[in-house]
């Protein structure tokens, strides 16, 4: 009687045991279904550190969320430098990237453009906006203060400029290398101060802290409204704009990314220009739409971006 008991013990201890495994194969399965929608992180670059890109990068996380059907956090970059070596340690999937800072991230394995940004054109004369006219390329922009006696870029020399980082195409790299040129080596020929961001910049020119300031083509217009005291389009002139085209900024994901989702993230970002939520999204870059990307329209950044480091 004794042993049909243990017997009787053994035999439920088995089938719990079965029973139990066989729970925890199907919530293997679930766990495998659930990484197929894995969190998305997307970093970009603020045009500006006033901490006003902060709040409107969560309506662009569930703007993005809402259309992959997947979790989606938005990161803001400190610098251009950060958002590549976010990329290179994978910690960010896709990088909404500044020219130069995509060039570094490629030829270090880190990123694959898949689509270019399209930004609104502008009279070279006037400086003005023109209507329904988008371009893949921008120039590098002098701007000194309207009153200047500098009429050409060679006027730089001994002067005090505000510039971006140097690994920024606009803000550093191209007015860098077309200046040295011109015959002027402006790190030994003139004084040369890194700001955080255009606005700085734009507001150390005005009160005449600095002579001149490195920035991309149509700043004053992108920044009028942070200057409610001035207009700058009287208060400031061109002094030169780069020969060069800069190819504009490039959406990149992590180059092993499922083909799959990259498609889905491209076929998001065309259908931007589209929708009212996808317009406010891409106003935080001044982007107007997205194209295919050329990976050979960036060599151009390699070419001058050698050239300023001479």
């Amino acid at each position: 009687m004794q042993f049909k008991q243990l017997a009787k013990g053994f035999i439920g201890v088995m089938l719990l045991t079965a029973l139990t495994g066989c729970g925890s194969s199907g919530n293997t399965s679930d766990s495998s279904k659930d990484t197929s929608k894995e969190k998305l992180v997307v970093q970009f670059v603020p045009t500006n550190n006033d901490g006003s890109m902060e709040a409107k990068a969560k309506p662009f996380a569930d703007y993005l969320s809402k259309k992959l059907d997947r979790d989606v956090e938005v990161t803001l970059a400190t610098d251009y430098s950060t958002i590549v070596e976010a990329m290179s340690s994978g910690q960010v999937d896709v990088g909404i990237m500044p020219p130069a800072a995509y060039v570094q991230a490629k030829d270090m394995d880190a990123a694959e453009a898949i689509l270019t940004s399209q930004l609104g054109d502008y009279d070279q004369e006037s400086g003005l906006p023109l209507k329904d006219k988008l371009t893949n390329t921008f120039k590098g922009e002098v701007l000194v203060k309207a009153d200047s006696d500098m009429t050409k870029l060679t006027d730089l020399k001994g002067k005090n400029i505000a510039t971006l980082s140097p690994n920024s195409a606009g803000g550093y790299i191209y007015p860098v290398a077309e200046l040295k040129d011109a015959g002027v080596d402006p790190t030994a020929d003139a004084k040369m101060t890194t700001v955080n961001d255009i606005p700085s910049e734009i507001t150390a020119v005005l009160n005449g802290q600095m002579d001149a300031a490195f920035v991309f083509e149509g700043a004053r217009n992108v920044f009028a409204s942070k200057f409610s005291d001035n207009d700058l389009m009287k208060d400031l002139k061109v002094l030169y704009l780069t020969e060069g085209d800069i190819p504009n900024d490039a959406i990149a994901v992590q180059p092993d990314m499922d083909k799959e989702l990259k498609a889905k993230i491209k076929k998001v970002f065309l259908g931007m220009k589209d929708d009212k939520e996808g317009k406010e999204a891409m106003a935080l870059w001044s982007h107007q739409g997205y194209e295919k990307a050329a990976d050979s329209a960036y060599d151009t950044i390699r070419e001058y971006t050698k050239k300023a480091a001479e």
